[in-house]
């Protein structure tokens, strides 16, 4: 029973927490706990000393040994201040290299997991996880080590100062412990429910400033200023609420433990004033040494009856720290992945059926082949699966059933790396790094020279307006192109995507940004760079198709025709409906 007891809390979140804990910061928590150990020993030895300065003060006959009992006083207190110094530095370089860790650990998980994972969970929620949870997991740490070591140590070490000199007086202290004990442990049942409760109204104070922040545009437009402010107001006002209520179920420890106190030292009062038969009378230095040692004996027993209630309010935050490291990622390298063949980049996705989580069919028994080196349109009306398509290609997801194919290999028995060194793609909805021009360019291929890095920006008609920036290609973006207007943050994806000099390019709506004149501009140095190269172009604009190689339309995840412009106009089909509309002129 014991065995099995004590493998399941090592399991658990508190044993698990420490033993990693205790494995990777051992020595900065070995020197704090050995200067707790002083701590523990000088607090009760200050206890005992009581004894023998109340004698010496009261006893005219001990003069000579007033400097050797004040010198072993100043010895005592400048060991316990220096080992409260070492406690505290060590103890807090140790907790520090915690939440470091664990941030470090939580961000390292994330920055793995599949596109499919942030789709699912809101980027609030993993703010909140990585900042409280580490900041939790750290103030658990503390707490369980100074709890067990410091002020376990100091109350033995205080409680034994006490029976030595008293007996009797000391059976007091063992009444009012397990009363005071048994009270706290009452209020425990509250906090853990009250913590769940904060850690989601946190969540919502995260996601309003997250969205205040990316939707300001939309909020000034239709005026929701007041709208926001309420929603943040109850946020606030809910965690300003079950904080109070925890402040208030911790803060009845402290008067709890006060109000036993005084009971107790009044009962001690009245029983060393009255004499129970025989008992032999207790002298000035010991009822001192002994008072001495029950009042400081308040303050780690206070301590440790609160302990339980820190553990359970950082419970909650670790247990979701946990589970979130805890995961499994459903995108994951095979561990015998190989490196993905030097090749002309040919794509095939062979009898490909696919559905995103919970969701019906995007892709239904897809068998196409992209020829290596020439330009496939994909057509159609939105919601067909047409950026499925390319998430499968980069191995966002994986099928249901059928394979994605890059050269004959399947991308399931290939390394993550090598795929992507292999595509370079360009989105319409453009991402950019809060850093320089420069920088956001040479993401693409970091040993880049900067004479290559201005090519491919020339390449994209990018340069001129670059040069004419405050501090040309040095110049800050701001968060995600904040300070550039959409098209420059276009052509600098496209640059991106030049300077890459990949095997398969995917263009996904890459002009959908820009004005005429720079669409013309960029198509040129498109038709440049797909030269040999394979390339899949996604575009509800025809016009930016017309020339490719093969174009095929995409309905509710099948394609339904493919072939160049030419053979599609003649089908009369489902392609030649698009192009009439967007060409067509209206009768007169």
């Amino acid at each position: 029973m014991i065995k099995e007891a004590w493998a399941k809390w090592r399991s658990g979140h508190i044993g698990r927490l420490l033993g990693e804990s205790l494995r990777n910061q051992g020595w900065l928590y070995g020197i704090a706990m050995l200067a707790m150990v002083v701590v523990a020993g000088t607090t009760a030895g200050t206890a005992w000393m009581m004894e023998n300065i109340v004698d010496t003060m009261i006893a005219p006959d001990m003069g000579a040994e007033v400097f050797l009992i004040a010198g072993a006083v100043i010895a005592l207190f400048f060991s316990k201040a220096a080992a409260s110094y070492v406690q505290a530095v060590f103890l807090a370089r140790a907790g520090n290299r915690i939440i470091a860790v664990q941030q470090e650990r939580l961000f390292e998980k994330l920055i793995k997991r599949g596109v499919g994972f942030f789709a699912q969970m809101e980027s609030s929620n993993l703010l909140m996880q990585v900042t409280q949870g580490a900041q939790a997991a750290r103030r658990l740490v503390d707490v369980v080590v100074t709890g067990f070591v410091r002020d376990a140590l100091t109350l033995v070490g205080l409680v034994f100062v006490m029976v030595y000199q008293e007996p009797l007086l000391s059976i007091l202290f063992f009444v009012v412990g397990p009363i005071a004990l048994l009270s706290v442990r009452l209020l425990l049942r509250s906090v853990r429910a009250i913590m769940q409760s904060e850690m989601k109204a946190l969540s919502e104070i995260f996601k309003v400033l997250q969205e205040t922040s990316a939707g300001i545009t939309i909020i000034k437009v239709f005026a929701l200023e007041d709208h926001m402010i309420d929603r943040m107001n109850g946020a606030i006002r809910s965690v300003e609420n079950r904080s109070n209520s925890i402040s208030k179920l911790q803060s009845v420890a402290s008067p709890l433990m006060e109000f036993l106190a005084g009971l107790a030292i009044a009962g001690i009062l009245l029983i060393s004033t009255l004499d129970f038969g025989g008992r032999e009378p207790t002298t000035a230095g010991q009822l001192m040494s002994f008072i001495t040692a029950l009042l400081m004996a308040y303050e780690p027993a206070k301590r440790l009856s609160k302990m339980r209630v820190v553990i359970e309010t950082t419970l909650v935050p670790i247990g979701m720290m946990f589970n979130l490291l805890d995961q499994e990622d459903l995108m994951r390298e095979n561990p015998d992945a190989q490196e993905l063949s030097p090749g002309p980049g040919k794509i095939r996705l062979n009898e490909v059926t696919f559905g995103y989580l919970g969701n019906t069919t995007v892709i239904n028994n897809m068998d196409v082949t992209f020829e290596a080196g020439k330009t496939t349109a994909l057509v159609g009306q939105s919601g067909g699966g047409k950026s499925t398509i390319f998430g499968l290609i980069m191995r966002f997801y994986d099928p249901d059933s059928g394979k994605v194919e890059i050269d004959d290999q399947d991308l399931q028995d290939v390394s993550f790396a090598s795929l992507r060194r292999k595509i370079s793609y360009v989105g319409q909805e453009t991402f950019l790094f809060s850093a320089t021009v420069m920088e956001n360019l040479r993401f693409a291929r970091p040993d880049a020279t900067d004479e290559e890095v201005v090519e491919a920006a020339r390449a994209a008609h990018a340069h001129d307006f670059i040069v004419k920036l405050s501090n040309g290609y040095d110049t800050e973006v701001g968060e995600n192109g904040a300070f550039l207007s959409g098209g420059q943050k276009q052509r600098l994806a496209i640059a991106r995507a030049i300077l890459r000099r990949s095997e398969i390019l995917l263009l996904d709506e890459a002009t959908s940004a820009l004005d005429a004149e720079s669409e013309a501009l960029v198509k040129a140095a498109l038709d440049k760079l797909t030269e040999n190269v394979t390339t899949i172009v996604i575009a509800h604009r025809l016009s930016t198709v017309l020339e490719a190689d093969n174009i095929l339309v995409v309905q509710e995840g099948e394609i339904v025709e493919q072939g160049d412009l030419d053979t599609l106009i003649k089908k009369d089909g489902a392609f030649r409906q698009l192009f009439d509309q967007q060409f067509k002129q209206p009768a007169s």
